[in-house]
């Protein structure tokens, strides 16, 4: 991958195979997620704006390089959520995850996010994404043992915006 990056926020006929690759090739998610990944672009594609989640997508080289979904938390006044982050495997370490991140929290504060919460596995597999949240400004906010299944906390993760 060698090409200029090239970003938009709609998703495409398509895409929805094309995400669940990608965060089949990270190597960290489960089957499941890389279902809901699927299940989560078909919504936006079905429901637009209505389905309540927005998209980041990087594009190089004609094809999906990375992406995030988020978008408000429902009963929340400005309260976001992260709910994905991927970037391909040949892209990671390249400050892709970054970029994409910083996109998403300029939509997301345009969209009236004042605060952005991301949740994320504790085990060892996510170490490099929790050290991402925290070098872009995340803290740590809460630690809920055992929620994914036994021997896997989820970890949540805040930062103000704007």
């Amino acid at each position: 991958m060698s090409g200029a990056i090239r970003w938009r926020t709609e998703i495409r006929a398509g895409d929805d195979a094309a995400l669940m690759a990608l965060v089949a090739e990270t190597g960290v998610f489960s089957a499941d997620e890389i279902a809901i990944a699927g299940e989560v672009a078909a919504e936006r594609r079905a429901r637009g704006g209505d389905s309540g989640y927005h998209f980041m997508i990087a594009e190089q080289d004609g094809a999906i390089a990375g992406y995030a979904c988020f978008g408000p938390i429902p009963g929340t006044e400005g309260s976001f959520d992260l709910y994905w982050i991927a970037v391909h495997p040949a892209r990671q370490g390249a400050g892709l995850a970054r970029a994409i991140l910083d996109r998403t929290e300029a939509e997301a504060t345009a969209r009236g996010a004042r605060r952005m919460f991301i949740d994320t596995s504790a085990t060892p597999p996510y170490a490099p994404a929790r050290a991402l949240y925290v070098a872009c400004g995340y803290a740590q906010v809460a630690l809920l043992p055992d929620f994914y299944r036994p021997g896997d906390a989820k970890a949540i993760f805040a930062k103000p915006l704007g």
